[in-house]
């Protein structure tokens, strides 16, 4: 509840300011710099000739606009010469704008062709990086709604910063080719470039204004945006079919997807309706200033003092200039709140893992001497006030068996998490050996962890790449991957396989095999034998099984786990008391920690439990 109010906060300020000032915008324009240098990391060749290409096409325009004057005034000349016409110079100057034509035509190509191709690896780059760094990220980071937020926008901006990218180079492109045409047009009348700022400035500032608040919209839709893409998911997937058919929760389903997609449009209509009607009246102040302009030029030209290719060149100069200060104008908006966009992208890069490895980490123990030792540890999750895990003080020994006792909810895998340092304590620590656990290499602890959640992922791969996920380095190692399967009892399966350890296992792919939840855990348990992990713990992985089955699969995990710590989480208390100890969690607090026998003969809350599961075996 109290990661909702934080996230409705959050909600709620993005809310309140509707508008960003022109400082915010020039501000946000800091982050270009960064971004710039990411592009040129993706491909410094490419970069650098997209670059030299637009320079050379932002002359053109001048170019051409210039030959074009020098036809005309010739042509002119030509018509009031009665004797013999001399053409060599004109077909000169028509065969060179040919040629420049052609040129900016294939500079267009080309670097469009760049564009799209530097666009593709940047966002490989960038989602690349998101990967990584979201790899380095805490479990816990992963379990908050505003989190997540910031990693949607991230993801967002690996697709939406190529559109960027393209608009700051077309940005610079365009500034320098109206440098060129600005020149010329000094040099005739240079009255003329201030009636040209006066007629465009209106638009821009309204382009401004509905950007920002298109922005801000974007902005807080984030949260509604997960959730339709979670109901897309929700209506139409393998996962979800049976459930949906035997509640009927389509109908629930559809109606919730439409009604925030009608929300969605609702808002966007009236952004749109609003935007478009004001940029039509903006549109008309800028017709009305090129055509005063125009005026003065023909004025100018009837009065003789400009010629006709003069006028021919003013015109077009100024016409293409209007165009392209409206179009920098307005895409000065659009890379602005780009840049605000980038933000976001680079927000998720300053977000810090807080488990890290020490700076000078100790290596793991082999072999483990007095054991894990759990001291006032307590552990509260983020943005909660209530204890997963207090005042839990006992001791994993070495080659000890241990299992843990509960009701869901008791914290049972919490304390899980805690002893393979997904989570570190919020109070209290952990040794290890004498040695608190955080001073340990991070990799080399999880090396030596083998475990297996009760809620694992049944990976769209092959067998033998599902059970090699429990030590992707061993992923070509064969022989590993099948005395894996061999230890839990997987390799029966593979041989019923069509292609074995080659056959595609889900739904979602050609061919693939969709398994039943005993003989997906059997798979599951495999990974936990891919390294020779001095603890294992299995949480709950092998609920999908019958009673006998399952206790098979521990009593070989006892035998194979021998003169190695253990930790099994489990509901069956046939399955609970093969353990040498068994630990009693209550609202995450150790409340009984002994044998079978000797919780049995305290009579207390593992006697509970135990009598009350064997009245349903009576």
């Amino acid at each position: 509840m109290r990661t909702s109010k934080l996230f409705n906060k959050d909600s709620l300020q993005a809310t309140s300011k509707t508008n960003l000032t022109f400082r915010e915008r020039i501000a946000a324009l800091s982050n270009l710099p960064l971004f710039l240098k990411m592009v040129w990391r993706t491909s410094p060749a490419m970069t650098f000739a997209n670059m030299l290409l637009r320079i050379a096409r932002s002359a053109t325009p001048l170019a051409m606009l210039y030959i074009g004057k020098l036809i005309i005034d010739n042509v002119v000349l030509l018509s009031k010469t009665p004797q013999h016409h001399d053409l060599t110079l004109l077909w000169e100057l028509v065969a060179i704008e040919f040629a420049l034509a052609i040129s900016s035509d294939l500079l267009n190509r080309i670097i469009t062709l760049i564009d799209s191709l530097l666009g593709d690896l940047f966002s490989k780059y960038t989602s690349i990086r998101i990967l990584k760094h979201a790899a380095t990220l805490d479990l816990d980071q992963f379990e908050d709604s505003v989190f997540y937020d910031k990693l949607e926008r991230a993801r967002q901006q690996t697709i939406g910063r190529t559109v960027l990218l393209s608009q700051v180079m077309s940005q610079v492109q365009d500034m320098i080719t109206m440098g060129f045409l600005a020149a010329g047009l000094v040099v005739f009348n240079p009255w003329l470039i201030l009636l040209l700022f006066v007629a465009i400035l209106p638009s821009f500032l309204g382009e401004s204004h509905f950007n920002d608040r298109s922005y801000v919209l974007t902005r807080t839709q984030t949260p509604e945006k997960r959730e339709l893409d979670y109901l897309r998911f929700l209506g139409a997937s393998d996962e979800t079919a049976k459930e949906l058919k035997i509640f009927d929760l389509s109908g629930f389903v559809i109606e919730r997807f439409s009604m925030l997609s009608d929300r969605f449009y609702t808002a966007n209509k009236k952004l749109s309706i609003q935007r478009s009607a004001w940029g039509t009246i903006f549109a008309l102040i800028g017709t009305a200033g090129y055509y005063g302009a125009y005026i003065i030029i023909i004025l100018d030209t009837v009065s003789g003092k400009a010629t006709i290719g003069e006028l021919t060149f003013l015109a077009g100069s100024f016409r293409q200039l209007r165009s392209l200060l409206e179009t920098i104008l307005n895409r000065f908006s659009s890379v602005s709140q780009g840049a605000i966009y980038l933000r976001d992208f680079f927000d998720f890069f300053e977000i810090k893992p807080r488990i890290i490895t020490a700076l000078k980490p100790i290596p793991f123990p082999n072999p483990i001497k007095s054991g894990f030792k759990f001291e006032n540890v307590g552990f509260q999750y983020l943005n909660s006030e209530r204890w997963a895990n207090r005042h839990l003080n006992f001791t994993l020994y070495p080659g000890e068996k241990l299992a843990l006792v509960g009701e869901n909810g008791a914290g049972k895998t919490t304390l899980v998490k805690l002893l393979s340092r997904l989570y570190d304590p919020t109070e209290g620590r952990i040794l290890l050996d004498g040695k608190d656990l955080r001073d340990y290499d991070l990799a080399d602890l999880r090396m030596n962890l083998g475990i297996i959640f009760q809620d694992y992922i049944r990976y769209q791969m092959n067998f033998s790449q599902n059970i090699a996920v429990g030590n992707i380095k061993e992923k070509e190692n064969a022989t590993l991957i099948r005395s894996a399967a061999h230890q839990s009892m997987a390799d029966l399966l593979a041989e019923k396989l069509p292609q074995q350890y080659e056959q595609m296992l889900g739904k979602r792919f050609a061919q693939g095999v969709e398994l039943s939840g005993g003989e997906w855990q059997k798979i599951a348990l495999a990974r936990a034998y891919m390294k020779d992990a001095q603890l294992l713990i299995l949480d709950e992985p092998t609920a999908s099984l019958d009673a006998r089955a399952e206790y098979e699969v521990f009593q070989r995990f006892a035998e194979l786990t021998a003169g190695k710590s253990a930790v099994l989480i489990s509901h069956r208390f046939s399955t609970v008391r093969m353990a040498d100890r068994i630990l009693v969690l209550e609202k995450g607090e150790l409340v009984e920690i002994g044998s079978h026998e000797e919780l049995l003969l305290k009579n207390g809350r593992y006697a509970d439990l135990f009598n009350l599961q064997a009245m349903g075996y009576r």
